[in-house]
């Protein structure tokens, strides 16, 4: 397999397998097996580049610390090349990115009935262009592949959504593209000063490292890429496009957006934004800070007022992700290594959590909590896992989310005291909703009598899978951690 362009490979194939769908676009039954299996063979070719990379990473690199690179030329007149790039930190989120396409598969089985072929062909598109923003290393390739994600997105939320759906994925569309316009500006600008500079014509993130940039285009250059990360991530108060969209989402939609498109923001701002522009990225370090910080406050205390479930876990994940922010904000190993594993936390405990609120309104066709109640004695092998992953979210020691938030406390605490002192605050206003969500959904006496079966083989192999990974995050992080620490060390100069 070392001969082969493994990286194309995990980009194209799922484009590829939009192709293998159409003999069975109008038959469900045969296209949805097509598709996971064709997001199976995504996964195990990550799982293949993990169980590999300690031999990869002894291999001469072109590029310090990244395991394989494929290089050609594109489109030379304008310097753009095909350039694609594995470390530890990209190969960590392709893992998760086709485990969580395994996932939302799995969870929409039976869900999506209207235009299955369809759906299934957009969430493969959708995989390819999640796959090329974390492999590219050429801007305008990573531009083209950004753009690409987003447009199944929108159909997804437009066409199999519930509720104000249009609604809702027009101001997800005019959200996105308005940042995204604003970064493709900076990334010509950027392109146009290295070329006076250089003479020379490229969009090559190790090329464009060097560009030498004076400090007050430096601020306007990285404002305008993270204003377009920070809509993506989404921080305060650019995150008012995500409970709309969350809500309005079909399950399989929520889980891509939570798990995967967040972190398409958060890993842009690690990849691109602080090493291209580092003075600005110090100068602005305190608003990205205050923005962490109040969104985390703000959106638990809005989440402990939600009273449909999957609002909530929306508000939930805003919070998560301003620990994200912090740990990229404090740009030092510790904090910038839980920063990394809170992405792949977030992505494992939040997509199980709406895979559970979604299995719950197929049964009841409600979402409200105060719908529910009692159901630990109605549907208990249901509950226990809505009772792990609850405790994930919370940062329960043994479980995923500890680690990753624990870094990031631990290492924003050398550089900002304060500032994770205030995160702190988050943590127990997460444990105050999580723990009304548990006890009124799972315990609270029932209000009403609903009809609700337990988990079928489908739904409970699923959960187990996603339950075990966050057992096994939770407990011995240390194989994730050995991934990124080159890398990481690299970005942060090894900083202490």
């Amino acid at each position: 397999m070392s001969g082969l362009p493994i990286l194309s490979i995990l980009i194209f194939l799922p484009l590829a397998g939009c192709l293998l769908l159409l003999p069975v676009w109008g038959r469900p039954a045969l296209s949805r097996p097509v598709a996971l299996g064709i997001a199976g063979i995504e996964l195990i070719l990550t799982l293949w580049l993990y169980a590999s990379w300690q031999s990869l990473a002894a291999l001469p690199a072109r590029l310090p610390g990244f395991l394989l690179m494929e290089d050609a030329p594109w489109i030379p007149a304008f310097g753009i090349r095909y350039t694609l790039g594995l470390d530890g930190i990209s190969l960590l989120m392709v893992m998760l990115t086709a485990f969580l396409f395994c996932v939302a598969l799995v969870v929409s089985w039976n869900a999506i009935t209207d235009r299955a072929g369809l759906f299934l062909a957009l969430m493969l598109i959708m995989e390819s262009g999640i796959m090329g923003v974390f492999l590219s290393l050429d801007l305008a390739l990573f531009y083209l592949f950004w753009e690409v994600m987003l447009i199944p997105m929108f159909f997804l939320i437009g066409v199999w959504g519930h509720g104000r759906k249009i609604y809702s994925t027009i101001k997800f569309f005019l959200f996105t593209m308005f940042g995204s316009l604003l970064m493709l500006l900076a990334i010509v600008a950027l392109h146009l000063i290295h070329a006076r500079q250089s003479g020379v014509a490229t969009f090559g993130l190790n090329e464009l490292l060097g560009t030498q940039i004076a400090p007050g285009t430096q601020l306007w250059l990285f404002g305008a890429f993270l204003l377009a990360f920070a809509i993506k991530f989404p921080l305060f108060p650019l995150h008012t496009w995500l409970p709309d969209a969350h809500t309005d989402a079909p399950t399989a939609g929520s889980v891509i957006l939570a798990g995967l498109l967040l972190k398409t923001g958060s890993y842009g701002l690690i990849r691109f934004g602080y090493p291209l522009f580092p003075q600005a990225a110090q100068t602005l370090t305190p608003l990205l800070y205050s923005l962490a910080v109040i969104g985390i406050i703000y959106a638990s205390l809005v989440a402990f007022a939600q009273e449909d479930m999957k609002r909530l876990i929306a508000y939930s994940s805003i919070g998560h992700m301003g620990f994200v922010a912090i740990g990229i904000a404090a740009w030092q190993p510790v904090a910038l290594s839980g920063a990394v594993i809170q992405m792949a936390n977030h992505g494992v405990t939040t997509g199980a959590l709406f895979c559970l609120v979604g299995m719950l309104d197929e049964r009841a066709h409600t979402r409200e909590i105060r719908a529910f109640g009692g159901l630990w004695g109605k549907i208990p092998r249901y509950s226990f896992f809505f009772l792990i992953f609850s405790l994930a979210t919370l940062g329960l020691p043994g479980l995923n989310n500890f680690v990753g938030e624990f870094l990031v406390l631990a290492g924003t605490m050398r550089k900002a005291p304060l500032v994770a002192a205030l995160a702190f605050v988050g943590i127990v206003l997460t444990l105050i909703y999580t723990v009304r969500l548990v006890q009124e959904v799972l315990f609270q006496k029932e209000r009403q009598p609903l009809p609700l079966a337990d988990l079928d083989l489908r739904e409970l192999v699923l959960l187990s899978v996603l339950a075990l990974l966050a057992l096994w995050m939770g407990i011995h992080p240390a194989p994730l951690l050995e991934l990124i620490h080159l890398p990481v060390q690299l970005l942060t100069g090894g900083a202490p």
